[in-house]
């Protein structure tokens, strides 16, 4: 009776945390972020519960075997859903209306030969390969794919364990005690179908946690982008900076200020959109040509400053000069002709912390303009060190 209690609140938490899934998926317009999809988990596992509660004991029938298929299938769910989340967008009915038609028919086969013991340990022993394979993605996620949220993956992957243990036990169980094992008077049972309510309880805040997580580093990404090119904007550039400089073995850097000649003619010419194809080209190019680790920041209009980091007065006129050669090259197709532009540069002395960055770009814009007096297209150095 207690754990039938237990089951019954516990298909009330998955109901819920359903339709909770569902109404953040609308507010999430096209960037659901999987939320629809753990709505969909939520449904399936709940329905498989309300059907163990309505169909009694864990007898062979029609009602049993789709009951196996939603249990397999939310667990297959979820990770559907978290492939979207990681931006692995994955078709999800045809999934599962696959895993459906195949597990049915395995269960046909596994009862025709071993009988319903062997069919309910099939069960548990597929949920048990199931969550070690999540177990293992949440472990490498936490050192490669999903690094900035290494601490929740592993949170993920001690909770997902307990559940891992529970159906291994059930599955040794099922093999050495025969049917017993899934009396719901059971202690066992009362066990597993506890920890299922503290996951029902737990998981769902965990996974709306994430969403709000991505949700403000996106925020924090657009407010630190130029919304054009994708390249740092001053704010980006200053924070990226303070990064930098705030690592005691911090090299110094060196400002470059990129701008395009006669980008106004450009714009008056050939219309604002060839402009900001130019301007789009352009940032491609410094970054193709920057070193790893480099800052590059579109300042405004045609500006772009690039920030030289651990390096030396040598390999940063070199790179300079590459990045010179590398915008002269460029060719823009236009209405009726192709459209090739050029750039000047102007490098700054070293700085070695981001409070002096102000004053260094104004060094380097000094630089910027003496380049263009002389001719354009050319790199020019800060005449005077500090």
């Amino acid at each position: 009776m207690i754990t039938t209690v237990i089951l019954g609140m516990l298909c009330v938490y998955l109901l819920c945390f359903s339709v909770m899934f569902l109404l953040i998926s609308t507010r999430l317009a096209d960037k659901k972020m999987g939320m629809d999809v753990f709505a969909l988990g939520n449904l399936l596992l709940g329905l498989a519960y309300i059907m163990q509660l309505v169909d009694g004991p864990p007898d062979f029938g029609l009602m049993s075997v789709v009951n196996h298929i939603l249990t397999l299938s939310a667990p297959v769910t979820y990770l559907l859903g978290a492939l979207r989340f990681f931006g692995r967008p994955t078709p999800i009915v045809r999934s599962l209306l696959t895993l459906a038609a195949l597990y049915a028919a395995v269960q046909l086969l596994v009862q025709w030969l071993f009988g319903d013991e062997a069919r309910h340990a099939l069960l548990a022993g597929a949920c048990v390969l199931l969550f070690l394979g999540m177990i293992i993605a949440l472990l490498v996620g936490s050192r490669t794919f999903a690094k900035d949220l290494c601490v929740e993956m592993l949170v993920f992957a001690v909770l997902i364990s307990g559940i891992c243990a529970l159906n291994a036990a059930k599955f040794v169980m099922i093999l050495s005690g025969g049917m017993a094992a899934l009396d719901m008077s059971s202690g066992f049972q009362r066990i597993f179908y506890l920890y299922m309510s503290f996951l029902a309880t737990v998981l769902p805040p965990c996974a709306v946690w994430l969403v709000l997580r991505r949700l403000t580093d996106e925020l924090r990404s657009l407010a630190a982008h130029d919304p054009l090119t994708q390249l740092l904007n001053r704010r980006g550039l200053i924070e990226a900076l303070e990064v930098h400089f705030s690592s005691r073995t911090a090299a110094p850097a060196y400002v470059l200020i990129v701008d395009i000649d006669h980008f106004k003619r450009i714009n008056d010419t050939h219309g604002h959109k060839v402009g900001d194809l130019v301007i789009c080209h352009v940032a491609d190019a410094l970054k193709t040509t920057a070193r790893q680790g480099d800052l590059i920041c579109r300042l405004g209009g045609e500006e772009f400053v690039v920030i030289a980091l651990d390096a030396e007065k040598t390999g940063v006129l070199q790179l300079a000069e590459r990045m010179r050669r590398a915008i002269e090259r460029i060719e823009v197709p236009g209405s009726n002709q192709t459209i090739r532009c050029t750039g000047t540069i102007g490098v700054s002395a070293h700085f070695t912390s981001a409070q002096a960055f102000d004053d260094f770009l104004q060094q380097a814009d000094a630089a910027l303009y003496r380049g263009k007096e002389a001719g354009r297209n050319r790199v020019e150095w800060v005449l005077r060190e500090v």
